[in-house]
This record gives structure tokens, sequence and C-alpha cells, in this order.
């Protein structure tokens, strides 16, 4: 009697079918997880602005200095005021260094045009958001979109009494 041994294993075409469909599945995880990496950065750059500023009110109260924010088209920095000379200086904490934002991110304003600023007209470092030392901030509304796109916004705001508020994309509010 004559036995055939039977060969462990795969064919060249099996191991090529599962390779393809490997492929396949890896491209459209790529695909499907790319389209948001831009708002997922973008989240990431509004949770550290909103996370430092929260940091810089509470600065403000703990050590009775006002901080400000200021807000360049690509790129933020928070000031001190300085009660000696009264104009406002870069602050030396390094938390509070400058920070630039990517070139896609579109930065938008709204600050209440009368709230206190402590600062003359020629200040050039006059911020756009103050954190005062009673605890009360400049009102303020800053909104964060991929460029022209405004279907994902996320918005940073405080009425200058209440803590900031950060709104994100698909939030329930009902707006005013």
């Amino acid at each position: 009697m004559h036995s055939r041994t039977q060969q462990a294993g795969f064919t060249l075409l099996e191991i090529l079918v599962v390779l393809i469909i490997v492929g396949l599945l890896a491209a459209l995880a790529v695909f499907t997880m790319g389209g948001s990496s831009q708002q997922r950065e973008l989240k990431n750059e509004v949770r550290d602005l909103y996370l430092l500023m929260q940091t810089a009110s509470e600065q403000a109260v703990v050590n009775n200095l006002e901080l400000g924010l200021l807000l360049e088209p690509d790129s933020y920095q928070f000031v001190a005021f300085q009660d000696e000379t009264g104009d406002w200086k870069a602050s030396g904490e390094r938390l509070f260094r400058e920070r630039s934002l990517p070139d896609w991110l579109v930065v938008t304003e709204f600050v209440e045009g009368d709230a206190p600023r402590l600062a003359s007209a020629e200040d050039e470092l006059r911020p756009d958001v103050v954190f005062f030392s009673s605890g009360e901030t400049t009102p303020f509304e800053i909104e964060f979109t991929i460029g022209k796109n405004n279907d994902y916004v996320h918005v940073l705001a405080s009425d200058g009494f209440s803590p900031i508020e950060w709104r994100q994309p698909g939030d329930e509010e009902a707006e005013l």
C-alpha cells in the first residue's frame, strides 16, 4: 500500500486573497479616521486654550494680579499687567508662553467693546480678554472653525461673571 502524505499549508492564491482583504480593510480604516484628524486636532487646540484660560483666571485671583489673553490670527499668548509701569508685558511663566495655531484653524472673537481693559490706546500688547484679580473676566465669545467651514464649531465664552464655558459641536443647547 502506497500512502499519500498530506501537505499542510496555504496556497499562494489563498495568501494573496487574504492580503488583498486585509489591505482593503486597512485602507478603509485610514480613510474613515483621516477625515476627522483636523476635527480631533481642533478639539485638542480648543481644550488646551480652555484649560489655560481657566488656569489664568485662577492664577489672577490667587496671585492678586490681572492677566490677559492676546489673540493673534496665527497664535495666542498670555500677558500680565504691570502695576509699576501701567502696561502689559508677556507673562514670564512657561505655562503661559506664546503658542502657535495651525494654518487651517480660524479663530473669530467677539469681545465686549466697552469692557474695562487696563491699558492705554498706544499699548502694543493690549489683551483681548482680561482675567481680573476679582475673579471676573472680560465678556467674550471665541469661535474656532476648520477653515471657512462653519459646520464644525467650538466656542469658548463667558459673560464676565460666570466660569468659562466650552460649547462643542453637538451640544444640546437652545440658541438665544
